[in-house]
């Protein structure tokens, strides 16, 4: 299963090197333009700050958008390695900005390298990440006593259950990635002794499927 990664959401991270500090700030873009509104949040947020650096890729494989700004650093000691790191990552779809309060103390050509492209790793690391894919939205109905089952079912195929509602049988409404349904399908039919079956009430080509945490 062809799998496109993607942050889950926003992050944030924070770093002292030299008495100067550094915030970094990631979060999903699907385009250049949520990349751009993205980054002038940030620096609204922060505009009293020294710098705020700009990094983003914008999709996957072969159809790639970057880009990346100094702003204001010495040239090539921020915005490429901040974008160095985060096409290093496996990311598509993602934005950042790291931030810096100069602290009094001059880091030089490559401790400012350093201290970004450190900036950049550490938010990366706490940020959860998520995959693109085609899923199926089906609707179930099975007997009280599959319901339990059911939902473990759903989760061994990375399907979510989204509703459930309780009448004469139990009625749940889950998302599956495409290519899983058949399989999925067929354990319940084998689950429920062939009277359950998923029926498709939706789908959707780019579904963001956020992966298990450990």
């Amino acid at each position: 299963m062809d799998q496109k990664l993607i942050p889950a959401r926003e992050a944030r991270a924070r770093l002292r090197v030299a008495n100067s500090r550094f915030i970094a700030t990631v979060a999903p873009a699907f385009s250049v333009d949520e990349a751009r509104a993205f980054i002038d949040r940030i620096k609204a947020e922060f505009d009293d700050a020294t710098h705020n650096v700009p990094a983003f890729v914008i999709g996957h494989g072969a159809t790639v958008t970057t880009h990346c700004s100094d702003d204001g650093e010495p040239s090539g000691t921020a915005g490429p390695p901040t974008l160095a790191v985060l096409q290093g990552s496996g990311l598509g779809d993602v934005a950042v900005v790291v931030t810096r309060y100069f602290g009094g103390t001059k880091l030089g050509t490559g401790g400012l390298v350093k201290a970004y492209s450190a900036a950049t790793r550490e938010v990366l690391a706490r940020l959860p990440r998520a995959v693109k894919l085609p899923t199926h939205t089906v609707r179930i109905e099975v007997h009280y006593r599959l319901y339990e089952r059911l939902l473990r079912l759903v989760a061994r195929h990375r399907g979510q259950t989204l509703e459930e509602a309780f009448a004469g049988e139990v009625t749940v409404i889950a998302r599956l990635p495409q290519q899983a349904l058949p399989a999925f399908r067929d354990e319940l039919q084998e689950l429920s002794g062939g009277r359950a079956e998923p029926r498709i009430v939706a789908s959707s080509e780019s579904t963001i499927v956020p992966l298990p945490t450990n």
